[in-house]
C-alpha cells in the first residue's frame, strides 16, 4: 500500500479551483448547520456518566456522522475562497490504501508508530513535549531533560520567541534566524543524551512556511526521519502558506502530521460537535494535510484545556470511532489545567492517558498550565501520562474499568479546572545543569503515584 501524500495534484487543484465559498458563509450556512443535522440524523448524545464509553453503536454513528459532514462540508482554503471536496471513492480510496504504521527515527533509536484498537495490549507510542515557549538559555536543558526520559519515543522541543535578544516575529528575518537555531540546538541536544536517531518533531518556532523550509537540512537540521507539522484553522480550513508546508515536506521526503484541535464551546458547539468535527479533522488530516499521522488536541473554549469530563468523552469517543472503522495513525495530546509540581496536574495527566489509551490512541503528552505561560512545563508530567497509558496497554484494562477509574480520578481535580494552581516553572523543578527533577518533585511525584495505585490506576512498572 502507498503512503501519504495522496494525489498531491488533485488537492493542489481542488484548493485553487473548488467552489467559492466566503468564511462567514463557511463557518455559519455550511459547517454549523450540517453538524446540527447530522447530530440529530445519527442520534449522537453525550452521556457525563460515561467519560469513557462502551457502546459500539455510538461510536459508529459518530464516524458515519463525520464522514458524512466532511463529504458535504469539505475544507475551506481561506487565501483562495475554494472549498476542497472529495468524493466518497477518493476518501475510502485514501482509507484503503493507508498503511497504518510508519517507523520513526533511525538505527537503534528508532520506533514504530501504528494505529491502535480499542483496549489493545500493544504500547502505546510515546511522544514527549513541553508544548510551551522557554527561554533561548533553557533550551538546550529544557530538551535534554524530556530527550533522555526512558519511555519517550520521540520528542517536540520547546518553542523560542527570542533569539539572541531578538524578539521572533512570524514572517520576519528573526522567524528564520530562530527556526535554524531551534532545529540545531535541538539535534544536539539528542546527541548529547546518547540518542541521536530518536524522532525528532520540530520546528514549532516557525510558524511560517519560508522558516519551515528554512530549517530542512539534513546535515544540521530537519532529517527525512524527523516529523514536521502542517496545522488547520479553526474550524476545517487551511490556507496558502500551510499548503506550502505540505508540498515542500513531501518533496523534501520527511514525516508529516496534521496538528487539529476543534474547539468545545465554538463552531462545533458541545461534546457530540466537537467529536464529529474532531473526526472530520481526521479525515481532512488525510486528504488535504496528507498526514502520516495526527495530532489530536480538541480543547475547552474557556478553560483551554482536555482533561474536563466533556472533553475525556470527546477523546475517547473520537479514539474508539478511529479504531473501528479506520487504521489511521493518531496521537492523543494532553492539555492540562494545573501547572507543574502540582498533584492536581499528575491526576489529570493520569486521566488523559487512561482515557486515551484504552480508547486506542497513542500519546502527545503534556501540555501544562493551560499551556499559557512561558518555561511551566517539565517532563514530569509527561512521565506520569507516559507510566500509566503503558500500565493501560500492560494490564489490558478494559473500558468499564477505565470509566470507574476515569470517574474516580475526575472527582479529585474537577471542581478545580477553572481556578486550577499554576504550580512552578522549569527553573524551579530541575536542575538545569544536571536536568534532574528536583527533591520536592520527585517525593511529590512519588506520593501521588501511591495515590493512584491506591485507586488502582495501572502503571507500567
Amino acid at each position: 500500500m502507498v503512503t501519504p501524500p495522496w494525489r498531491l495534484n488533485e488537492v493542489l487543484d481542488k484548493a485553487q479551483n473548488g467552489p467559492v465559498c466566503l468564511e462567514t458563509d463557511f463557518d455559519l450556512k455550511l459547517l454549523v448547520p450540517t453538524l446540527r443535522r447530522v447530530i440529530k440524523e445519527y442520534g449522537i448524545s453525550f452521556d457525563p456518566a460515561t467519560p469513557v464509553p462502551m457502546d459500539g453503536n455510538l461510536v459508529d454513528s459518530l464516524w458515519e456522522a463525520a464522514f458524512d459532514l466532511y463529504l458535504e462540508v469539505g475544507t475551506l482554503c481561506t487565501d483562495t475562497y475554494r472549498r476542497i471536496l472529495f468524493t466518497e471513492e477518493e476518501m475510502k480510496e485514501a482509507l484503503g490504501n493507508f498503511p497504518g504504521k510508519f517507523t520513526l527515527g533511525f538505527g537503534r533509536d528508532s520506533r514504530e508508530l501504528s494505529y491502535r484498537k480499542i483496549e489493545d495490549s500493544r504500547r502505546p507510542f510515546c511522544m514527549f513535549t513541553p508544548d510551551i515557549t522557554c527561554d533561548e538559555d533553557l533550551f538546550l536543558s529544557m530538551s535534554m531533560a524530556y530527550l533522555q526520559e526512558p519511555l519517550a519515543d520521540g520528542v517536540c522541543a520547546p518553542i523560542l520567541d527570542e533569539i539572541e535578544g531578538i524578539p521572533i516575529r512570524s514572517g520576519y528575518p528573526s522567524e528564520v534566524k530562530g527556526s535554524v537555531a531551534h532545529a540545531m540546538m535541538f539535534r544536539e541536544a539528542a546527541r548529547r543524551v546518547g540518542r541521536p536517531g530518536i524522532f525528532l518533531k520540530s520546528v514549532g518556532t516557525a510558524e511560517s512556511d519560508a522558516a519551515q523550509i528554512a530549517a530542512s537540512n539534513t546535515e544540521w537540521g530537519e532529517r527525512l526521519t524527523d516529523g514536521r507539522f502542517v496545522a488547520s484553522v479553526t474550524e476545517l480550513k487551511v490556507n496558502n502558506s500551510l499548503l506550502n508546508k505540505m508540498v515542500h515536506f513531501h518533496t523534501y521526503g520527511c514525516f508529516v502530521g496534521a496538528l487539529t484541535g476543534p474547539i468545545l464551546g465554538g463552531y462545533a458547539g458541545g461534546p457530540e460537535g466537537t467529536a464529529i468535527v474532531g473526526l472530520a479533522y481526521h479525515l481532512q488530516g488525510l486528504m488535504v494535510n496528507q498526514a502520516h499521522f495526527m495530532v489530536y488536541f480538541p480543547f475547552h473554549l474557556h478553560h483551554t484545556c482536555n482533561t474536563t469530563r466533556e472533553l475525556l468523552w470527546v477523546l475517547s469517543t473520537t479514539y474508539q470511532a478511529l479504531s473501528r472503522n479506520s487504521n489511521l495513525a493518531s496521537m492523543s495530546a494532553g492539555y492540562a489545567a494545573a501547572g507543574p509540581c502540582t498533584p492536581m496536574i499528575l491526576r489529570e495527566g493520569a486521566t488523559h492517558a487512561l482515557a486515551s489509551v484504552v480508547s486506542g490512541a497513542n500519546l502527545w503528552i503534556m501540555a501544562a498550565a493551560k499551556n499559557r505561560h512561558k518555561n511551566y512545563a517539565t517532563p514530569m508530567e509527561a512521565r506520569m501520562a507516559g507510566e500509566v497509558g503503558c500500565g493501560v496497554a500492560k494490564e489490558r484494562i478494559s473500558r468499564t474499568d477505565a470509566n470507574d477509574l476515569t470517574l474516580s480520578l475526575l472527582k479529585t481535580y474537577e471542581s478545580n479546572i477553572e481556578d486550577a494552581p499554576l504550580g512552578k516553572n522549569f527553573r524551579e523543578c530541575y536542575d538545569i545543569q544536571r536536568c534532574k527533577p528536583s527533591e520536592e518533585y520527585i517525593e511529590l511525584y512519588k506520593n501521588t503515584r501511591k495515590q493512584l495505585e491506591n485507586l488502582g490506576v495501572p502503571f507500567v512498572y
